[in-house]
């Protein structure tokens, strides 16, 4: 993961929402507190992070090192999730389908803080684990705070984890210890989210999501690829491993509860985007290894059964079916579950992979037990039995082997897509590419408007090709008057500045000038009645969802003297007349 996120990390280009996570961070930390009272509250403890990482060394690549960590910790805890609730190969598995995950490598390579969120929802959830093994609560609660502050739709993450306690049948005073660490982590998230619900308008970008957002988020999640036979097959894997007890009932709840209320709620109030639920992908990966792992189990107990396997292992393996079956029926009788219908057959199923699985497991011991025993027997018993379990042992690390290996498949075909996503044109926009347009196309004492005001973001983060232009509506700079992008002058101000004016450069929002949009801002009204009343497109330069066009005006700025004209010679018209 650390090595895909590092791999074209320098793109050549911020896009909209890194420039806003570079500026603030290049700001001083009471500037910052300054502007948390009015937006991104949200986002408060990653640009104070940022601000430490930026104070290092500003840069791009250093803007999405953070990211690249986080995503890579984030595979590493799958990881170790994999290890605890099944076995390392599943681990090593799981970790890999995480780290070639496309989304995976988009969010790891942005400036923004949803790979940390991730990297936080797995580390809580392993501690939620070795939680319900005896460990404290209160690493659970501290992690799950930390990770709350950094985006509060987190949160959701709490659902997931009553599920699985629930599927657990936990005692009552683990439900208590559980109950006190979240509520110290929710604690630590109410100011948070007080404040937050001030700002809510930042989100009124949003849409209701519809049948065709829900489907491309299962395609994301769910595989490697979204579409072909690596979709159906993790598809069919994921079933398989919904049937592997405690893994699925950890991992199952993680990547459908999240996404599955946010939706919910998002037909009501339009809060949806993936982004947000990113740290719900982990389950999918875990789910994936888990059913390779039940395969390579019911191909081995098949391989044991009728692949001339000595009686004595035959016999070992069923030693190993009955001890598992009086186990579950030990552990149904004191949970108060002995029996449930139609269970007969999928246990039985469990004990036959359980079986493979430890007779692997010993294998494994017996010959390293017996790698020295060769020469201390004379050729005697021991010898046979390392010669009998060497096979075993190369056979098992094979498959682990050949897993590994598997998930290059998948990586290898989406091999383009990765390529592709390392450019900046993929992302919605490149500030860099519109500033060095400016900076090609601006004379000095140009006139420039931003339209609407936030894409002033590309002359803050670029501000080099911007130096001796007039901002018009500008009235106190970004910093100075707590806001992200500045405070502009009034309606009346900027109508006079634009009136003594015939040629304006516009960075706005590629769908604007011409557009029936009307703007909430009194201030970006005024541009657009202007600009698209009185003002004729000579140039334009389209980037993504920004873009730089130059205007001039229809007719030259009135002076304010009355001047008698002559009356002019009538012509005749052209019946094809020049446009203007």
């Amino acid at each position: 993961m650390l090595a895909l996120g590092l791999w074209g990390l320098d793109r050549g280009g911020m896009w909209g929402d890194e420039g806003v996570t570079y500026l603030v961070g290049r700001r001083t930390v009471p500037q910052i507190w300054h502007l948390l009272h009015g937006v991104d509250a949200v986002h408060g403890l990653y640009y104070l992070l940022m601000h430490a990482v930026l104070t290092l060394h500003p840069g791009e690549v250093t803007l999405r090192l953070p990211s690249v960590c986080g995503a890579a910790a984030t595979a590493g805890l799958v990881a170790a999730l994999g290890v605890r609730l099944a076995r390392p190969r599943v681990g090593l598995w799981a970790g890999l389908l995480y780290a070639i995950t496309p989304l995976t490598g988009h969010y790891a390579q942005e400036g923004r803080s949803y790979a940390l969120v991730a990297a936080g929802v797995a580390g809580a959830t392993l501690l939620l684990v070795r939680a319900l093994e005896g460990r404290p609560w209160w690493p659970y609660g501290a992690v799950l705070a930390v990770t709350f502050l950094l985006h509060e739709f987190a949160v959701l993450v709490l659902c997931a984890h009553a599920l699985t306690l629930a599927a657990a049948r936990v005692p009552r005073a683990t439900w208590l210890g559980w109950a006190r660490a979240t509520g110290v982590a929710l604690g630590t998230l109410f100011p948070l989210a007080w404040v937050s619900q001030r700002q809510s308008a930042q989100v009124a970008w949003l849409r209701i999501p519809d049948w065709d957002t829900t489907e491309r988020l299962a395609r994301d999640f769910l595989a490697v690829t979204p579409t072909g036979i690596v979709f159906w097959a993790s598809l069919l894997l994921i079933l398989l491993g919904l049937n592997t007890g405690r893994l699925a009932s950890v991992a199952l709840p993680l990547l459908l509860v999240p996404p599955v209320l946010l939706l919910t709620v998002s037909q009501f109030r339009p809060l949806f985007h993936e982004r947000y639920v990113l740290y719900a992908l982990a389950g999918a990966p875990l789910l994936v290894a888990a059913g390779a792992d039940r395969v390579v189990g019911a191909l081995r107990w098949l391989w044991l059964e009728g692949q001339g396997a000595p009686s004595g292992r035959r016999t070992e393996a069923e030693r190993v079916v009955a001890r598992a079956a009086r186990h579950r029926e030990l552990v149904g009788t004191a949970s108060g579950t002995a029996h449930r219908p139609g269970s007969d057959r999928r246990s039985a199923t469990e004990d036959r992979t359980t079986a493979a699985t430890t007779l692997e497991t010993r294998d494994g011991a017996a010959e390293r037990a017996g790698g020295g025993g060769e020469a201390a027997a004379g050729g005697g018993t021991r010898t046979a039995t390392a010669a009998t379990t060497r096979p075993s042992l190369t056979r098992a690390n094979l498959i682990t082997l050949a897993g590994a290996l598997a998930v290059t498949i998948p990586f290898l075909h989406g091999l383009p897509d990765y390529r592709n996503d390392r450019d900046a044109s993929r992302r919605p926009e490149n500030l860099a590419a519109v500033s060095t347009l400016a900076g090609r196309e601006l004379r000095p004492g140009d006139p420039v408007l931003f339209l609407p005001s936030f894409w002033r973001v590309t002359a803050l983060a670029y501000p080099g090709p911007f130096v001796g232009a007039r901002d018009l509506a500008l009235g106190e700079p970004g910093a100075r008057s707590g806001t992200l992008s500045g405070r502009e002058v009034g309606p009346g101000e900027l109508r006079a500045r634009l009136a003594a004016v015939d040629r304006v450069w516009i960075v706005a929002q590629s769908n604007l000038l011409p557009s029936r949009w009307v703007p909430g801002d009194p201030t970006d009204r005024v541009k657009l009645d202007v600009v698209d009343g009185e003002f004729a497109r000579r140039q334009q330069y389209v980037r993504g969802r920004v873009k730089l066009a130059l205007y001039i005006r229809r007719m030259p700025p009135q002076s304010t003297q009355p001047v008698s004209m002559p009356t002019p010679t009538p012509r005749p018209t052209s019946p094809n007349p020049t446009p203007p």
